[in-house]
């Protein structure tokens, strides 16, 4: 998972032309947690970080996640959540 949100973050960011400063202003995600998020070895993603930055580029949570809906279905606290 960590792969997926690590290539998305990325790709949407330089489509909105954002840097990583200006998607932690608009997220509320911390500057520094981004630049983990999009390094190397991605940390694990809190559900709450995954809804500030979806919210940030008007999105639902699968889609950054890129989650299909069997996943979605198998998880109901996500589906429920965004």
């Amino acid at each position: 998972m960590s792969l997926n949100i690590k290539q998305k973050l990325r790709e949407l960011r330089k489509k909105h032309k954002l840097t990583q400063e200006q998607l932690a202003d608009l997220s509320g995600v911390d500057y520094k947690h981004i630049q983990l998020l999009e390094s190397k070895n991605p940390p694990s993603v809190r559900i709450d970080t995954i809804e500030k930055l979806a919210k940030a580029f008007d999105l639902k949570c699968s889609k950054l996640m890129d989650f299909g809906l069997l996943v979605l279905l198998s998880l109901p606290c996500l589906a429920l959540v965004c």
